[in-house]
């Protein structure tokens, strides 16, 4: 840990586009006696220049900013490099679903002294030799995760007798398995394309699109909740009040990126 030398703070970086942001940030790390604020960035270029000048030991980073995002700097320093991130953002589902599967932590705004003080906590923790390492196999999931998502399928081609429709991926509530086919369950509309659920989900961006059974891969984007039912199974209750069953199997991996 890299910190100041005379006072043994934490030096620490707040980058964020929003200035009023970056005051609540900095006003919080204040009443931190172990925190020294080394500098402050309005954009990803600039905050790629100041970690590279001043290595800070902690950055607290916002996720959408114009121009290079809070992903693109750790792209640019590369995972192996970042200092521990503390990521600050405003509501982005996508964004916090790939948080909670690589075990990042984050603040979202606007945060409470509760939920900042929770959070610095975990932050401290990976400022030890073996905690940057664990921080650095996680920075490296997470953009792994996020090159992989530009080659994920946004429509897919269904055949209806003489035509051919594009289903947007987005638009469809669940697939399911049916033998040799697959059904697109879209609302009130059921579409059917001959493949395999394995390769159809192969071809999903898995923090959109999770296998909640053997034959049903679910869109994380439709469940309003989820509920224990019969034999250790669950069901997944959804925003136009279908259910769709959760097997044991894969229960835990999808209360993991929903709670």
């Amino acid at each position: 840990m890299t910190t100041d030398t005379m006072s043994g703070r934490i030096r620490t970086l707040i980058v964020d586009d929003e200035p009023l942001a970056r005051d609540c940030v900095r006003l919080a790390l204040e009443r931190q006696e172990d925190v020294t604020v080394i500098g402050e960035c309005a954009d990803g270029a600039s905050a790629v220049d100041a970690i590279r000048a001043q290595d800070p030991d902690l950055v607290f980073l916002d996720v959408q900013m114009p121009g290079l995002d809070g992903f693109g700097v750790i792209e640019r320093i590369g995972a192996e490099s970042m200092p521990p991130v503390l990521f600050v953002t405003a509501y982005d589902k996508h964004a916090l679903r790939a948080f909670a599967v690589h075990a990042l932590d984050f603040l979202l705004k606007p945060f409470d002294d509760d939920r900042f003080r929770d959070a610095l906590e975990h932050a401290r923790r990976h400022l030890s030799t073996e905690g940057r390492l664990g921080m650095r196999d996680a920075l490296a999931g997470l953009l792994e995760s996020r090159q992989g998502a530009a080659r994920h399928a946004r429509r897919i081609m269904v055949q209806e007798q003489e035509r051919i429709r594009f289903v947007p991926v987005e638009t469809v509530d669940w697939f399911e398995a049916d033998r040799n086919y697959v059904l697109l369950h879209c609302g009130k509309d059921v579409f059917r394309v001959r493949m395999t659920l394995t390769s159809l989900q192969a071809e999903l961006d898995p923090s959109r699109f999770i296998r909640v059974h053997r034959s049903t891969v679910l869109n994380l984007d439709r469940i309003r909740e989820v509920q224990p039912w019969f034999g250790g199974d669950y069901v997944a209750l959804l925003k136009d009040d279908q259910q769709v069953r959760v097997s044991r199997r894969f229960r835990e991996g999808l209360l993991k990126v929903t709670h």
